[in-house]
């Protein structure tokens, strides 16, 4: 196999390389065409996506907007079409999304691209793995570097180049990294309906009190004793805590610029971390400082983010990665006298709580849980009986969301580390003589 040099380095002989702004229609909301958020309305045929909706390389329908007619006809070039993709170019550069289908006519905001393949000569999944990886995301790096604000322009973004092999080879590199990728999502649908039930489960159980009795039937409907309580009515034999008093809540600490490297040393691990995993703009604690063991994460630990933005940032989590060390504005949780499991569903089931506190809280667009919020915050603890039954149930399931997690990561580690092989032509997925993957 020979090489040629070309722009964009050393790619197959046999490759051509393009400019993206000869190969793709792209185009953004020309600026005198922005939308206030006041001239958004609560419901319309007509629906607009936000850079916030574009998560986790998918789109988040429910928290997308709508516009009126007139607004939404005014800007063609932006209507989107299936197979579009759309590009975050404000704040968090690149995050990326295909638009697979479309269920009502859709826009974007200024904060976005529309890339689209008009003519076929390139798969759309081949694209957008190009743009997903380090090559490219350092392209664009090296354009906003000293920006004030972060920024990509469309006339940037034009003038980039990318490698194409052909047709053919461009499907065949997308279907093995669109198999990771589609075992990896089915991990994620798995674990949120196995977080769901466990949900279902809690509230029938703990809000409800439709626990299972001796006889197998649900406890309040029943008849079940019913006593007074400073939250209420709840069953006999039960207390009542503040979430305060079972866990100890340990927030993360702070780094000075002389505990941290770039590139060496122990994870230190914010909100990003949790959600995202380790990127390029992960910072590592160096070890020069003694740090209490307080502060070390260790898998299964259960994380509280207690402060941010309350739609994206407020939320709990079990973490599955290796050691790290935890940045301030997160609390490690560690339960009492309670099993995790318990207790990450406790918390989960007072997530939309946490959210108001923190939206009734907000400065500049944060907000945040504190401890006096955690000692107001009151629960019904069961006796240890029907606590002992929920625990067998949501121990498994924990363990299995865990697994998948495990898995995930293994998933995700093997793609990014074959993605700038393929897309650099390192390795070749062999082909048959039809174009097929052999």
């Amino acid at each position: 196999m020979s090489f040629k040099n070309t722009d964009i380095g050393l790619i197959p002989s046999e490759w051509d390389f393009d400019t993206i702004g000869d190969s793709l229609y792209i185009k953004g909301r020309i600026g005198w065409k922005g939308l206030k958020k006041s001239e958004y309305i609560d419901r319309s045929d007509y629906r607009i996506i936000n850079g916030s909706n574009v998560v986790n390389n998918n789109i988040d329908w429910f928290g997308c907007g709508y516009i009126s007619e007139e607004r939404y006809e005014e800007s063609p070039e932006i209507m989107l079409k299936p197979n579009d993709i759309v590009m975050t170019k404000d704040g968090t550069i690149g995050k990326l999304a295909i638009i697979r289908s479309l269920e009502q006519k859709t826009t974007v905001a200024s904060g976005l691209f529309v890339i689209r393949v008009e003519d076929n000569s390139i798969d759309v999944d081949y694209l957008y793995y190009y743009f997903s990886s380090f090559y490219f995301k350092e392209l664009v790096k090296s354009r906003i570097e000293g920006s004030v604000i972060p920024h990509l322009y469309q006339k940037d973004l034009v003038a980039l180049k990318l490698p194409l092999p052909d047709l053919s080879e461009q499907k065949a590199i997308s279907k093995v990294l669109r198999t990771l990728d589609d075992k990896i999502d089915v991990n994620n649908q798995i674990n949120k309906t196995l977080e769901n039930m466990a949900q279902e489960i809690f509230k029938q159980w703990f809000v409800d009190f439709e626990f299972p009795n001796e006889d197998g039937e649900s406890y309040k409907s029943s008849g079940g004793e019913m006593v007074e309580s400073e939250l209420g009515l709840i069953p006999k034999g039960w207390e009542v805590a503040s979430l305060y008093d079972i866990a100890d809540y340990i927030n993360g600490t702070s780094f000075k610029k002389n505990e941290v490297n770039e590139f060496e040393g122990i994870p230190i691990i914010k909100i990003v971390e949790i959600k995202n995993g380790y990127s390029k703009s992960t910072s590592f604690y160096n070890g020069t400082t003694n740090k209490a063991k307080k502060y070390y994460l260790r898998k299964r630990d259960i994380l509280f983010s207690w402060s941010g933005n309350p739609e994206t940032s407020i939320d709990i989590f079990i973490w599955s990665k290796e050691q790290g060390i935890l940045n301030q504005h997160i609390f490690k949780v560690e339960p009492y006298d309670y099993s995790k499991s318990y207790i990450y569903f406790l918390l989960k089931n007072f997530k939309s709580v946490f959210m108001d506190i923190a939206s009734n809280k907000q400065t500049t667009g944060l907000g945040h849980v504190t401890v006096a919020d955690l000692k107001r915050l009151k629960t019904p603890i069961p006796n240890e009986e029907i606590l002992s039954e929920f625990i067998k149930i949501s121990d498994v399931i924990i363990e299995k969301i865990f697994n998948n997690m495990q898995e995930i990561e293994t998933l995700q580690s093997l793609r990014d580390s074959l993605l700038p092989k393929l897309l650099s032509g390192e390795i070749r997925v062999p082909l048959d003589e039809e174009g097929v993957v052999s």
